[in-house]
């Protein structure tokens, strides 16, 4: 295995774009959902990105590509459509120690991006490691019709349900059992079938009292 399976947490981090196509405009979407703070660098951006620097979503600035905007940057992505170009800034990066990638060249890059299934807390990260983008995408389709908008739900009720134990100053380890119990007894399936009194029977009977599965939810969206 050559790479590293990782998840970065890059909430509220410095990150960097370098280019303006399509391309670079799907690489900014994917970061500011997870959080992070963008500044894309292009003398030319697509439309999507003028809104987006508009509404201050990003940071844009509408110029060539320097070392110096590198700085204090946690990584950068390199999506340009000039190969010397692409091959500096995977050296700048390596110079200044920021993780880098390069769109469709794994070999001058430090990390490569999956194709994901997301389905809230549920990430699915399908990687042929660079050897076919192509045959990932397909298996990340396949995937999206098995794992449905019902797997969000169902890690948005297990979290608050988490949430609730601790707070009622339960062990962490007598949790296991509890997690178990509702698993098997079907609750995805009853989730996915809209079943919510069943839900609620069943959290009742292995949870007791205070555990309903819309006020659970609405916890946590607060």
């Amino acid at each position: 295995m050559r790479y590293y399976p990782i998840n970065l947490d890059i909430q509220n981090r410095s990150c960097l774009v370098v280019g303006g196509g399509p391309v670079s405009t799907r690489k900014v979407k994917m970061l500011l959902d997870c959080g992070a703070k963008v500044t894309v660098v292009s003398p030319v951006v697509t439309n999507a990105l003028l809104l987006l620097a508009r509404d201050e979503s990003i940071i844009l600035k509408e110029k060539p590509y320097q070392p110096s905007d590198l700085d204090g940057m946690l990584l950068v992505i390199g999506a340009t459509d000039k190969e010397d170009l692409n091959r500096r800034i995977s050296a700048d990066a390596r110079d200044r120690k920021v993780l880098c990638n390069i769109v469709d060249r794994p070999k001058i890059c430090d990390f490569i991006l999956p194709s994901i299934v997301d389905r809230g807390d549920l990430v699915i990260a399908v990687s042929t490691s660079g050897k076919s983008p192509a045959f990932a995408k397909k298996l990340r389709q396949d995937l999206e019709k098995e794992f449905g908008n019902e797997y969000a739900e169902f890690l948005r009720l297990m979290g608050a349900i988490r949430n609730k134990l601790l707070d009622a100053k339960h062990a962490p380890e007598t949790h296991k059992h509890l997690f178990e119990n509702i698993i098997t007894q079907g609750l995805l399936e009853m989730i996915r079938d809209g079943k919510k009194e069943k839900i609620n029977s069943l959290l009742f009977k292995v949870l007791g009292e205070g555990y309903d599965f819309e006020g659970l939810l609405k916890t946590e969206y607060e």
